[in-house]
């Protein structure tokens, strides 16, 4: 239970330090399975807000659909090596979708990103201190589960 709250505490101080959601959750589990690497967060930077602002899959899931493939995916080109990480990234994706009701940032936030006055709306309506924090936690909540459950 201890690590669960590390880690969740980790992901969502990352993204209060200001990185974006798919960062914070991709550097805490980087951080906690494989160390320090110059390509994380860097590698995640576009897909906060939906991809880069527009709306479109969450951030948070897409970081968690990232840690997955750092620690069961493949360096090789083999489908039956890649299986594990598609059998969780599928995992996360629909219990993610089943606890929002929606994997899209647009949906899950209510605002626009990709237009400037529905960033300023969603700043102003705290949403990236009070949404978007739950959202990256509920992503770690269920990769931990997995974790266990794979190991």
């Amino acid at each position: 239970m201890k690590r669960k709250t590390v880690l969740h505490e980790m992901a969502v101080q990352r993204f209060k330090e200001g990185y974006n959601c798919a960062q914070s959750v991709l550097l805490a589990f980087f951080e906690q399975w494989d160390g320090k690497n110059d390509l994380v967060p860097k590698i995640a930077s576009g897909f906060g807000g939906g991809i880069g602002r527009c709306g479109s899959i969450c951030g948070a899931l897409a970081g968690g659909i990232m840690a997955i493939g750092i620690k069961y995916g493949t360096n090789e080109p083999s489908i039956e090596k890649r299986t594990k990480s598609y059998e969780l990234a599928q995992i996360l994706y629909k219990r993610f979708k089943l606890q929002h009701g929606s994997v899209m940032c647009r949906e899950l936030i209510g605002y626009d990103l990709s237009h400037p006055k529905g960033l300023e709306m969603a700043r102003n309506m705290k949403v990236f201190e009070e949404k978007c924090p739950h959202l990256v936690r509920t992503v770690t909540e269920i990769l931990l589960e997995l974790d266990k459950n794979s190991n």
